[in-house]
């Protein structure tokens, strides 16, 4: 079957033929690939698959990815590409030039593939402005669709009083030509709006005649050209209308929507039946939030403008590259949205349970080394330490072998942290981790910060008996790493944002925090992008190799573990 449907709209069941034969692709791609064995472990199964499977992920070019925009495209890159041989397509739904830019567009594509999501085919829905304009058209004629001047206000207060505009049963005819007033941007043009002759009376909202073509509102800006097709359109489509005329055009088999929009399926499927044409399955899943985090593209931008945060891809951003960067790794948030794939309730989830799935993922594989404190950081003299320093290799990762080895230097003065430094007494045994214990013989805790600390060598001691375990690096001029650690906090203090809350006095005024360490030199082989542990600090990703930040200084970001924020 074509794309068009047997039935009573002659006309249009032809133009679909047209366009069928004027775009092959569309036909390839409702065609789509034959199912295979899922053997997935996610619950989130799929009906009506048996004629092939097309996905579709349909960003609006107007903001940066964010988590949960990574939702959606994950799941419907799971459908397309993992459960079934199918296909996904990212469509641009670029209607709305007032807030689209290439720049955005440009950033979703790179976040896509930083997610290894799989292309089959980049779209827009500009790509298909004539034939929606067409479409509109053939609505109207079939008295399916009609032009209103009816002030905004007023429209929106009939519509929610179920009220029919008085425009409602203006002659096709009539409507037909300030449509085509409205493409050329006349004055009289400019007054109207199309509206779907649907159900003015329905108890669901959205079939009460909605807009399916206007004017772009740039609310008081200079207008301005869309990004692909600059001044050649003055009026666009609603998303509410693209979408299932596209869908149809493209392909697409299933259509992965929010549960937000469950009143818009009735709305969905009527423009299908009404134009005839191919049938596409929705499927609904639930948003996903996080607590202490906000996902409105005016709020994000408006800490983006604002300095509060160093741009898009900030550690404290929740947009993808944002949490990226701050050490969430794809496997981790691939499997963490899967898992909630099925989930229709809308819930807002806490931080720790992704970050606790990030870090056993990490955990395993990452390379483990020393770090001190540099500010105050105490040199303790090793009585039986080394008189000549010497090298031991040792693994990366005690469990893991494959992580690979490291040359540790043994001296007879190391670098502690002031805090472990305060925390010993004088004549206690505790253990220098990865060398052995060592014993307190000279401490002065009369002054603060601690200057100086002597310890004398225990080897024969059992560290399995020590309170205290300690991380140190040996003196080591010039070898080794400095960095700064960074660590942040959530952007706002509140678990969720209300309507009436005052955005500006609910942000955090302290999200960031640096510390100032030295590392281990093997620290220096690492690449931005590679993770570590920081023995008894935490687990880290390189956001600059050393040589690469200020200072030539390394900058590590800190990931969170899952136990705290």
């Amino acid at each position: 079957m074509g794309l068009a449907r047997k039935g009573t709209f002659a006309s249009v069941t032809r133009w679909f033929n047209y366009i069928e034969a004027a775009h092959p692709e569309v036909k390839e791609a409702a065609v789509g690939g034959p199912k295979k064995n899922t053997g997935a472990n996610y619950n989130i199964g799929l009906t009506n698959t048996e004629d092939g499977v097309v996905t579709r992920f349909p960003p609006e070019p107007s903001g940066y990815l964010h988590i949960g925009h990574a939702k959606a495209a994950l799941l419907n890159d799971y459908f397309a590409n993992e459960a079934f041989k199918g296909k996904l397509i990212v469509r641009f739904d670029d209607t709305n030039p007032s807030k689209e830019k290439q720049e955005y567009e440009d950033s979703i594509v790179e976040d896509v593939k930083l997610l290894g999501i799989k292309i089959d085919r980049i779209t827009h829905t500009s790509d298909y402005f004539q034939e929606l304009y067409d479409t509109a058209e053939k609505m109207i004629r079939a008295g399916n669709a009609y032009a209103d001047d009816t002030d905004p206000e007023i429209q929106k207060k009939d519509r929610m009083n179920r009220l029919p505009s008085a425009r409602r049963d203006r002659p096709a005819e009539e409507s037909l030509a300030i449509f085509k007033e409205m493409k050329e941007g006349t004055e009289l043009g400019r007054k109207h709006c199309i509206r779907a002759r649907i159900a003015f009376d329905s108890s669901n909202g959205s079939l009460r005649d909605p807009v399916i073509y206007r004017f772009p509102n740039f609310q008081d800006k200079e207008p301005a050209p869309h990004h692909r097709t600059g001044w050649t359109w003055n009026i666009y489509p609603t998303y509410d209308f693209a979408c299932p005329v596209v869908d149809s055009l493209e392909g697409v088999t299933h259509a992965l929507r929010t549960t937000e929009y469950a009143d818009r399926n009735e709305q969905y499927h009527w423009f299908l039946n009404a134009l005839d044409i191919r049938r596409v399955n929705l499927w609904e899943f639930a948003r996903i939030n996080f607590i202490k985090t906000f996902l409105s593209k005016r709020k994000l931008t408006k800490v983006v403008d604002s300095g509060k945060v160093s741009g898009w891809d900030d550690p404290r951003m929740p947009t993808v590259r944002g949490i990226i960067r701050r050490g969430l790794t794809v496997p981790a948030l691939r499997e963490f949205m899967l898992k909630q794939g099925p989930s229709r309730n809308i819930v807002t989830m806490d931080w720790t349970t992704i970050w606790t799935l990030n870090k056993k993922m990490l955990d395993p594989i990452v390379p483990r080394f020393n770090a001190v404190d540099k500010k105050d950081a105490v040199l303790a003299t090793i009585e039986g330490g080394p008189e000549t320093p010497y090298y031991e290799e040792r693994p990366k990762h005690p469990k893991n072998p494959s992580v690979g080895n490291k040359q540790v230097r043994f001296a007879n003065k190391v670098w502690m942290d002031q805090a472990d430094a305060a925390a010993l007494e004088l004549g206690e045994e505790f253990t220098l981790m990865a060398w052995g214990n060592a014993i307190v013989k000279g401490l002065d805790k009369s002054t603060t910060p601690i200057k100086e600390l002597q310890l004398q060598l225990h080897l024969e001691g059992d560290f399995k008996t020590t309170k205290q375990k300690m991380t140190w690096l040996s003196e080591n001029e010039g070898k080794l790493v400095e960095a700064e650690l960074w660590d942040f906090d959530y952007l706002i203090t509140k678990d969720t944002l209300d309507k009436d809350d005052d955005f500006e006095a609910c942000l955090n005024p302290n999200t960031a925090t640096v510390v100032e360490a030295i590392c281990d030199p093997g620290v220096g082989e690492l690449k931005e992008g590679d993770f570590l542990q920081l023995e008894r600090k935490g687990y880290f990703r390189v956001d600059k190799a050393a040589g690469q930040g200020p200072n030539g200084k390394a900058i590590l970001f800190q990931v969170p573990s899952g136990s705290g924020k």
